[in-house]
């Protein structure tokens, strides 16, 4: 899912050392040199490494069994929405990463990792600050380039403008974000809140609208490297087809054409900063939509066996996945194959579905990322 807020519940900077890293960074002021992928992820709990463990938030992954097949905590909770690894965390193992960025807010963060990247992602937030309010604590999107703003200031002070410049130039900056927009938009108003539903087109303009301007900003302070995920066909993802009481193998088209036409002005944004700010900047449209629709068409020629339900928390409300107990007591509704499964939980794809996805994006053609993959755009000069 994704959502968002204002955090005034609590501040982030606290967290986070940074003053760690000047050591590090001046260290590399003369001749920085990055073998590895740096890579700068921003969006939801599709992409989320942990950042919501360090907030007050009914958005967690905390507790098993998330995390159950990931293999650097030997299966336990790191925060991630699944089972295993992120396509974000796919993606960059694909381009040669050693390690994971590490989420923003953990406070155990090696100082050498802003030269890995950061993970600033966060569990039901959205490109909107009030996406996701009902989950209290998340970090929405103009937040999360605040953060990213900050590691600048650190940068700069250690290794100047230009020195900072030169590393992220080369860096990949990676947006998958919507998500929570679209669910919170769909679902039923509540009359006491006062919040009064704006048309589609609307709502769908005030998405691009605020996207545009977290592109410009990331832009302004040195990103060159954009990949922006669409949104993927939520109106096929467990949750709603439960909600709107939808039988096996059908989806809500309802949701699913206010997201296509959602992608539509997003790929239409994308192509006109590419106009604008390229050739030195390249920004990509990663295509999930079509990709994830490919896999729920042909689930069981990718190998699963199911596509309609979750692995873990079942298919009706309150699609909770947790475990019971201690370590040998059983889980509730968890899967007995977790491969055979394309949905995690009642919002989320398994790792199985993450690892399709992400080479579809990584290695694909246009019809997957466009006007390039992310490989080519990993190499991009």
């Amino acid at each position: 899912m994704a959502l968002q807020c204002k955090m005034g519940i609590f501040d982030n900077t606290n967290f986070k050392p940074f003053s760690l890293l000047i050591p590090v960074l001046l260290s590399l002021h003369a001749v920085p040199s990055f073998s590895n992928f740096t890579t700068f992820v921003f969006g939801d709990s599709l992409v989320d490494a942990g950042n919501n463990d360090y907030i007050f938030t009914l958005a967690k992954a905390d507790s098993p069994p998330y995390g159950i097949d990931f293999k650097p905590s030997r299966g336990q909770p790191t925060g991630r929405f699944t089972n295993g690894r992120t396509i974000a965390d796919i993606v960059g193992q694909s381009l040669g990463a050693k390690s994971y960025p590490p989420p923003y807010l953990a406070p155990n963060t090696e100082s050498e990792t802003i030269l890995k990247g950061i993970n600033y992602a966060s569990g039901a937030s959205g490109i909107m600050d009030k996406t996701g309010f009902f989950f209290i604590g998340r970090i929405p999107l103009g937040e999360q380039v605040n953060n990213f703003e900050q590691n600048r200031n650190y940068m700069v002070s250690a290794m100047g403008e230009n020195g900072t410049r030169e590393i992220l130039k080369k860096a990949v900056f990676s947006l998958t974000i919507g998500s929570n927009d679209i669910l919170n938009y769909v679902q039923p108003s509540i009359p006491f809140l006062g919040h009064e539903k704006v048309f589609p087109t609307t709502f769908l303009d005030f998405m691009i609208s605020n996207l545009t301007l977290q592109l410009e900003r990331l832009h302004e302070m040195g990103a060159r490297k954009f990949i922006i995920v669409g949104v993927g066909p939520l109106g096929c993802i467990p949750f709603v087809r439960a909600f709107n009481l939808l039988p096996s193998g059908k989806c809500s088209s309802r949701v699913n054409a206010l997201i296509q036409a959602y992608n539509q002005r997003l790929k239409k944004l994308l192509n006109r900063l590419n106009q604008e700010m390229g050739p030195d900047a390249i920004f990509v449209f990663a295509n999930s939509y079509d990709v994830f629709m490919d896999i729920l068409a042909n689930y069981r020629g990718f190998g699963f066996e199911n596509a309609d339900e979750p692995c873990c928390g079942g298919y009706l409300p309150p699609f909770v996945c947790f475990k019971r107990g201690d370590a040998n007591s059983s889980t509730s509704a968890l899967c007995d194959d977790r491969s055979k499964y394309v949905f995690w939980d009642a919002y989320h794809p398994t790792e199985a579905a993450n690892v399709i996805i992400a080479k579809q994006l990584v290695d694909g053609d246009e019809s997957a990322s466009f006007p390039i993959n992310i490989r080519k755009l990993y190499n991009y000069n």
